[in-house]
């Protein structure tokens, strides 16, 4: 199984090759892969858990997957460092591509020293064609492979009708070279889908969700998902949040701050970047309780937290006679820890629907994002079953 990575060098990226390779050679166990649950069992013949890694990325590139892994451990400390050494050979061999960062917002540049296509005064079809012919490489004869966005969120793009209702529209804008109206996660998108390649999209960017590449999933016949990935804060709100809906209690307000730090941090301190995370963690409220409580989202740049990501949540709430209660609550945890493994599941069930010649949006898939295309279900209990449901009734 091959899984290109867009943000290959970031640390959820090299969390997922680390963890994968060391699963693959029984160093560690699979806690944190939903996929190897009991329920889905029968995918292992299928996808097995052996897996190649590729993707593109803008920064670090004369470096291998290996010697970045290392610069992410030896700032977060985030696992056994024994593990790292143990796949250090695997990861020396993994080398990103450049790629493109266009229209990623004010944030990107704060990363620091960046290469990417745009900056070579490409036109719009070279930088796909470019992106093109680095995922076919990779890909050679081999159809279990998929492609993940875990860049670095986009700010909100600027929608514009003629380009991205259809595919027709789409295509005129690259030919035109109408750069203003595309993100670099909707040419990634572009370029997976129309080479029948699987693609999720982990982020808040715009990815697959624009009709026009909606479309063309339908029209090759891929599937894909997004977005946005649910581990950690979004995750605690979308089990407690119907909680409150089963027990007749009314939310007044919801407020969740959360700090982080590490290079996710300095791209969402830029509020261009941050506003379209905000409205993924933020959307979950009305979607789980059917309608839409005070609430406050705050997301801010902690420094010295690096990858460990805290959220406090305040939530106020109206129980019988009118009395006013509060609940209280902190997650806690290493950003990259939670999301890697979640990498590995989507890629082995995206392959699998493709297997099962299933295309377009996989909306039961939905129970890995906070803002699952084409469904309003976040409730994450009800959003596991219906993950089930899919699976065995496809295992047919």
């Amino acid at each position: 199984m091959k899984i290109w990575l867009i943000g290959s060098y970031g640390i959820v990226a090299t969390t997922a090759m680390v963890g994968a390779k060391a699963i693959e050679k029984e160093i560690i166990d699979t806690t944190g892969v939903v996929s190897t649950l009991e329920d889905f069992k029968a995918i292992d013949d299928l996808i097995p858990l052996k897996f190649e890694f590729g993707g593109h990325d803008i920064r670090a590139l004369k470096h291998n997957a290996y010697e970045v892994a290392l610069a992410h451990w030896e700032i977060n400390k985030h696992f056994d460092f024994k593990i790292l050494q143990e796949v250090k050979n695997e990861l020396e061999l993994i080398k990103a591509k450049k790629g493109t960062a266009l229209n990623c917002g004010p944030g990107i540049k704060a990363l620091g020293e960046i290469e990417a296509l745009e900056d070579e005064n490409l036109t719009l079809k070279e930088i796909v064609e470019k992106i093109e012919k680095d995922i076919l490489e990779f890909k050679g004869n081999d159809e279990d492979i998929v492609v993940i966005n875990v860049a670095s969120t986009e700010p909100v793009y600027e929608y514009h009708s003629e380009y991205h209702d259809s595919l027709e529209g789409f295509e005129k804008m690259i030919e035109e070279n109408k750069k203003e109206y595309v993100t670099a996660s909707m040419i990634y998108a572009y370029v997976a889908l129309k080479n029948g390649i699987p693609y999720a999209n982990f982020t808040p960017s715009a990815g697959a969700s624009i009709k026009a590449l909606k479309e063309l999933a339908e029209k090759v016949g891929v599937p894909h998902a997004g977005n946005d990935g649910k581990t950690g804060e979004t995750m605690v709100k979308t089990n407690l949040a119907p909680m409150f809906a089963y027990r007749n209690l009314k939310v007044l307000g919801w407020m969740s701050y959360n700090i982080l730090g590490d290079l996710d941090g300095v791209v969402l301190n830029h509020n261009e970047n941050k506003k379209s995370k905000i409205i993924s963690k933020d959307s979950v409220l009305q979607k789980a309780l059917g309608y839409s409580p005070y609430s406050i989202t705050e997301i801010n740049y902690f420094p010295s937290l690096q990858d460990n990501k805290t959220a406090f949540n305040f939530i106020h709430y109206q129980g019988f006679m009118g009395t006013k209660l509060k609940l209280y609550f902190i997650w806690d945890a290493i950003d990259a820890i939670v999301a890697a493994p979640l990498l590995i599941d989507l890629a082995r069930f995206l392959i699998f629907a493709k297997k099962k010649s299933l295309k377009g949006v996989i909306q039961e898939l939905g129970f890995f994002f906070k803002s699952p295309l084409d469904t309003n279900i976040v409730n994450l209990h009800q959003q596991f079953e219906i993950l089930k449901d899919w699976f065995n009734k496809n295992l047919k």
